[in-house]
């Protein structure tokens, strides 16, 4: 029977990397390398019914926000998740596969569903207990990805691969927004940001540096600005329209642009952009505020 998905949802803007069918458990990788059991897959590996676990993920969503303690087994929920950190209002995370609606549960939920079916449920269940010895050994993390045969891309392979292309682009006497912020883009990997080409800091600085270029006449200054063939390497979508015009500025502007991009960019555009990816992060919005605050000004305190 198809169940009817509860009404608040988290919808996330993430393709699937890889799901599968491993010996009756649903399961599989978000582009973010997040892994995932299915509302289905999570009710076979806790030897529950899956409109059980549903009827469980609609009481958490009816209980979140009221500020009132939920009654029964919603009450372990809510204790475990919230000890745990978690403030999700859904259980799941709704993402879109073949144009279809699938949920998925992300590890300290099914960790939370397999604990509860193991120990705190009034029936015994063996196929919960049996699993939750086993993954507490190993983490349903790498239980996945050794399932699925996933190995996680080299977080750096999407930027090293742009920095080897764009090396010498820059014309003569100019230089480009790319080579000017990766010392941004090496602080957002080691943050945790996947980046991809979902993700392309760069072009966010480009973008609004070229409006402050054009609405500040600053070519009247430094000069104007030229175009150069900018590449993407051939496994990016934007590949497919190689090369594409992009603008090199002249080297003389290379300090008002670093003050710029410094006191300008870092702390009133920066945080906008990183929260607009909260969804491609593991830890959704906590974690893009974590990010957005890098390079937030450093409060000094008088210490006697």
């Amino acid at each position: 029977m198809k169940l009817p998905a509860p009404q608040k949802q988290l919808q996330l803007d993430l393709g699937v990397e890889i799901e599968n069918n491993v010996n009756g458990i649903e399961m599989g990788v978000l582009e973010n390398g997040m892994a995932y059991l299915t509302q289905v897959g999570l009710a076979a590996i806790c030897g529950a019914a899956r409109s059980t676990v549903h009827e469980i993920s609609k009481e958490w969503e009816d209980n979140f926000g009221t500020g009132m303690e939920p009654p029964g087994r919603a009450r372990w929920f809510s204790n475990y998740l919230r000890e745990a950190g978690y403030e999700s209002p859904t259980l799941y995370m709704e993402i879109q596969k073949n144009g279809s609606p699938h949920y998925a549960y992300s590890d300290l939920v099914c960790m939370a569903f397999i604990e509860y079916y193991a120990f705190e449920a009034q029936r015994k269940n063996e196929t919960a207990l049996a699993n939750y010895r086993r993954l507490a050994r190993y983490g349903l993390n790498k239980f996945i990805y050794d399932a699925l045969g996933y190995k996680p891309i080299d977080k750096w392979k999407y930027f090293n691969d742009r920095v080897s292309l764009l090396n010498d682009a820059a014309p003569d006497a100019h230089f480009i927004v790319f080579n000017e912020t990766n010392g941004m883009i090496v602080d957002l990997i080691n943050a945790g940001l996947p980046i991809s080409d979902k993700t392309i800091p760069d072009g966010s600085v480009g973008g609004i540096w070229g409006r402050h270029w054009t609405e500040n006449d600053l070519s009247e200054t430094f000069g104007e600005r030229i175009p150069y063939n900018h590449y993407y390497p051939s496994y990016y979508p934007q590949a497919k329209s190689n090369p594409q015009q992009a603008w090199a500025y002249p080297e003389e502007c290379l300090v008002e642009f670093r003050r710029w991009f410094r006191n300008v960019y870092l702390p009133t555009k920066y945080p906008e952009y990183i929260l607009r990816k909260a969804k491609l992060l593991s830890g959704g919005k906590d974690q893009a505020k974590q990010i957005a605050q890098l390079y937030a000004p450093r409060q000094l305190t008088n210490e006697k």
